[in-house]
């Protein structure tokens, strides 16, 4: 797909793994990390780039400005938080770019019930709803990610697939 992956610029947990998967793969990999989280999450030096910035706020900024797509993974708060600025970002348009959600093994079915619930009390509407691609598997979820940032349009449905 010539993807790149742009990410926290950690060396641990899962998007350690996945960053060393993808330089494994012959990928590209830039790391945006905060000096201050530089040492506590053992920054990853072996990456295509890695950029140390001062703030959080500099570190989402320079991996928005780099990234084509957003996909989160499961994870913890601070995916939580990075998932729903970038889809709020979008709804907003301060960006056009496609967000996922990979919901492996039904890891986000409450959140997504969740949603739902929001949605049924008229705090999210259907159009900010369907901006959120979901899926289970990681390939389709990347080719329907990789198609809207060529230009596709997104389906009307907001699924689980």
């Amino acid at each position: 797909m010539g993807w790149q992956l742009v990410y926290g610029g950690g060396r641990a947990g899962l998007m350690g793994e996945v960053a060393e998967a993808a330089l494994a793969a012959g990928a590209r990999v830039v790391g945006v990390i905060p000096q201050s989280l530089m040492e506590r999450e053992l920054g990853h030096t072996g990456l295509s780039e890695l950029h140390v910035v001062q703030t959080m706020h500099e570190r989402k900024r320079l991996m928005a400005e780099r990234s084509d797509a957003f996909l989160a993974l499961p994870g913890g708060i601070g995916t939580m938080e990075e998932l729903f600025e970038v889809w709020t970002w979008r709804q907003l348009g301060y960006h056009d770019k496609p967000v996922g959600l990979l919901n492996t093994e039904g890891c986000y079915d409450k959140l997504l019930d969740f949603v739902a619930d929001m949605a049924e009390a008229g705090f999210v509407q259907p159009a900010q709803r369907a901006l959120l691609q979901v899926g289970a598997q990681v390939q389709p979820l990347l080719q329907r990610l990789g198609a809207l940032a060529a230009g596709a349009t997104a389906p009307d449905d907001y699924s689980r697939t």
